[in-house]
C-alpha cells in the first residue's frame, strides 16, 4: 500500500474537492453563459455567438460532474446512498433540466423559424438556470444537515421532503452560486466576444458580482449565528474502518467555526472568495477580462473551500440522528479500493488535464458575429 488508511481518507476528501471546483470553474462559465443567453444577446446572431463561445468546450467541461458523482461513488459509497435518495427529486430536476443543453446545442440552428430558436434559447436558459440554483441548494442543505438517519441493518432512510429543502438559508446558497456562476460566465463573455455583447456582459459582471458578494457576507454571518454545527464528540481510530453509527455527535451553536479557530490558515478561503470576487468586479470594469477570469474563478474556489473547510470531517452530518453523520473517517471505501484509485487518478489526472489546457489554447480567441455569417452552416 502507498499510504495508510488514514493519509488516504484525506487524500480522497481532497481529491473529491478538486473535482467538484474542476466541475464549478469550468461547467460552471457555461451554466453562466446559458442563464445569460436570452438577456445579454439580443439578435440571433449575438446568441449563436455566445452558444459558439462555449460550444466546443461545454461537453468536455460537463464530464467534470459525471466524474465527481463516480469518484463519490467509488471513494465515499456511504455518501452516495444517503445523498442521492435524500437528494432524488431535486437530482432528478438537475438532470431533467441539463437534457435541455446537448439538444439545444445541436437543434436549435438547424431550423431558421424564430419561434423554434427562441424555446430552445429558453430551453439553455434553463438547463443553465436550475443547475446553478440546485447546486448551493444542497450545500445549504448540508451545512444545516440532512433529515436522514439508519436502521438497525445500517440502510439510510431519508425523512425529510423536497419542499423542505427550499428554506430559507438554502435559498439564499442557491442565490449565491446562481449569481457566482452567471458572474463567471459573464467575465468568460467579456473575454470571448466583443462589441455589443461584451459591454452587457461587463454590465452583467458588475450587477450578478455585487449580488453574489453581498449573499456570501450574509450566508457567512447566518453560518456563524444562525445555524448549528456539528462536531464529534467521541469515535473510534479514524485510521481503521468503523461503522459511522460507532462514533458520538453533537450539535452545537458555532460548532462550523471551530476549524477557522483551530486550523488559521483556512480563513484563506472565504478570504480568496471575496478577494478574488472584488478583483474580478474591478478587473472587469477596467475591461481586462483575462484577469478577471482568473478572479472570478479563484472565487468560485474559495466559496467552495469555505464551505468545505467549515464541515470538515463531516460530509453528509445528519439532523434526525446526528451521530449517524457520515465523515470522512466512516464514509469510506475500503483501504485498498482507495490506494488503486489513487495510483489511477495519479495517472490518468495529468493527461486530462494537460488535454483540457490544449483545447483551450487552441479554442481560443475572440468570437463575433462577423465569423458566424461566414460559417452559418457548420456553426451552432
Amino acid at each position: 500500500m502507498l499510504f495508510d488508511y488514514y493519509t488516504l481518507k484525506i487524500i480522497w476528501w481532497l481529491f473529491v474537492g478538486v473535482l467538484l471546483i474542476g466541475f464549478a470553474l469550468l461547467d460552471g462559465f457555461d451554466l453562466g453563459v446559458g442563464t445569460l443567453l436570452p438577456f445579454v444577446a439580443k439578435t440571433d446572431e449575438q446568441r449563436r455567438v455566445l452558444l459558439n463561445s462555449i460550444g466546443p468546450t461545454w461537453e468536455g467541461n460537463q464530464v467534470w460532474l459525471i466524474t465527481a458523482g463516480g469518484a463519490l461513488f467509488a471513494a465515499w459509497p456511504l455518501v452516495y446512498a444517503a445523498a442521492f435518495s435524500g437528494f432524488y427529486w431535486a437530482m432528478l430536476l438537475v438532470l431533467f433540466a441539463l437534457f435541455f443543453r446537448p439538444v439545444g446545442f445541436e437543434y436549435r440552428s438547424k431550423i431558421e423559424d424564430p419561434r423554434w430558436r427562441k424555446a430552445w434559447d429558453w430551453g439553455l436558459f434553463v438547463g443553465g438556470f436550475v443547475p446553478a440554483l440546485v447546486f448551493g441548494v444542497a450545500f445549504g442543505n448540508l451545512l444545516q444537515g440532512v433529515p436522514f438517519q439508519y436502521d438497525e441493518f445500517v440502510r439510510p432512510q431519508y425523512t425529510g421532503s423536497f419542499w423542505a429543502l427550499l428554506n430559507p438559508f438554502a435559498l439564499l446558497a442557491g442565490i449565491i452560486s446562481l449569481t457566482m456562476l452567471v458572474m463567471h460566465g459573464a467575465v468568460y463573455l467579456q473575454m470571448r466576444t466583443e462589441g455589443d455583447i461584451q459591454v452587457r456582459a461587463q454590465k452583467a459582471v458588475r450587477l450578478f458580482g455585487v449580488v453574489f458578494m453581498a449573499g456570501f457576507a450574509i450566508a457567512g454571518v447566518w453560518q456563524a449565528y444562525g445555524i448549528d454545527g456539528y462536531r464529534i464528540v467521541s469515535s473510534p481510530d479514524f485510521g481503521t474502518a468503523f461503522s459511522p453509527l460507532a462514533k458520538k455527535v453533537e450539535i452545537a451553536a458555532g460548532a462550523w467555526m471551530q476549524n477557522y479557530s483551530t486550523c488559521g490558515w483556512t480563513i484563506l478561503a472565504p478570504v480568496l472568495g471575496f478577494a478574488g470576487g472584488i478583483l474580478a468586479i474591478f478587473l472587469s470594469g477596467t475591461n481586462r477580462p483575462g484577469f478577471a477570469f482568473l478572479c472570478s474563478g479563484a472565487s468560485v474556489a474559495g466559496v467552495i473551500l469555505t464551505a468545505g473547510f467549515a464541515m470538515f470531517p463531516f460530509v453528509l452530518p445528519s439532523s434526525t440522528n446526528p451521530s449517524g453523520s457520515l465523515t470522512v473517517y466512516d464514509a469510506t471505501s475500503s483501504h485498498r479500493t482507495l490506494n488503486l484509485m489513487f495510483i489511477a487518478v495519479v495517472v490518468f489526472l495529468p493527461i486530462v488535464l494537460a488535454y483540457t489546457s490544449w483545447v483551450y489554447r487552441v479554442m481560443r480567441g475572440k468570437v463575433t458575429e462577423e465569423k458566424i455569417k461566414e460559417e452559418t452552416h457548420t456553426a451552432y
